[in-house]
């Protein structure tokens, strides 16, 4: 009986002994999930449409053979203009080429200067047209800072003009020397967009279009001025827009 619970005793030390060093080993820490996947780089490959508004403003004199008058007073002024733009970014790294067109209404700006005297004929003369739309193609170099692109562009434009008419104010009769014609010429420009949701972004942006001159030739048979010869040098347009584009495939691979 003796043995039997020196037994007994013994194994409760040894079990005692084995519980408090089992306590005291360390506790293996459960592993931590792996981290979320990091989102796609911001990326402005892909195609747009948008809208735009701002204002346009056009200069050249305008000239004529018979007297070396320039009759261009009035034809600078400002006027408001707004349509659309269609194009194509391809970013690679965080340089971004593209490609855009637009095209834009004119408000009437059809000048009514108060004309200019013609000391030969005792007359009165005003020289006035009308830029009815503005449409420009061109190619889009930029650097983009995350949702931030700043860019230049460079390529052509038409201007939609009509009714260029000469009007002799003291008789009150009128020569229209052309009608819905199209001028072209160069086009540079530069502005800065923000994207500021996933599919959205929007811009601000100048642009200057060089024109061609044009001529006429007032003919034969008109009641004034016939044979004289009318010149616009070197036109200009200068616009200031603000727009917004929608964005397709945003994100696409850079």
């Amino acid at each position: 009986m003796r043995k039997l619970f020196l037994t007994s005793l013994a194994l409760s030390a040894l079990l005692a002994s084995m519980a408090a060093h089992a306590a005291d080993m360390p506790v293996k820490a459960k592993a931590s999930p792996p981290p979320a996947p990091l989102p796609p780089p911001f990326s402005w490959t892909g195609f747009y449409i948008g809208g735009n508004l701002g204002g346009a403003w056009a200069h050249g004199g305008v000239t004529d053979s018979a007297f070396g008058l320039n009759f261009s007073n009035g034809n600078n002024n400002g006027v408001f203009i707004g349509g659309g733009q269609l194009g194509f970014n391809y970013q690679f790294s965080n340089l971004v080429v593209g490609v855009e067109g637009d095209f834009d209404w004119a408000a009437n700006n059809n000048k009514t200067g108060t004309g200019v005297l013609v000391p030969a004929l005792g007359s009165t003369f005003r020289v006035t047209s009308n830029d009815r739309w503005v449409s420009t193609a061109a190619a889009r170099f930029g650097v983009a800072v995350d949702r931030v692109l700043f860019y230049g562009k460079a390529g052509g434009g038409w201007v939609g003009n009509s009714n260029f008419t000469v009007t002799n104010l003291t008789t009150g009769t009128s020569i229209i020397g052309s009608n819905n014609n199209t001028n072209s010429g160069w086009l540079v420009g530069a502005g800065a967009e923000w994207a500021f949701a996933n599919n959205w972004s929007a811009k601000i942006e100048y642009d200057y279009l060089g024109l061609s001159g044009r001529t006429f030739t007032v003919p034969v048979g008109s009641p004034f001025l016939v044979g004289d010869t009318f010149t616009t040098g070197r036109p200009n347009v200068q616009m200031a827009k603000v727009g917004i584009n929608y964005r397709f495939n945003w994100g696409a691979g850079r």
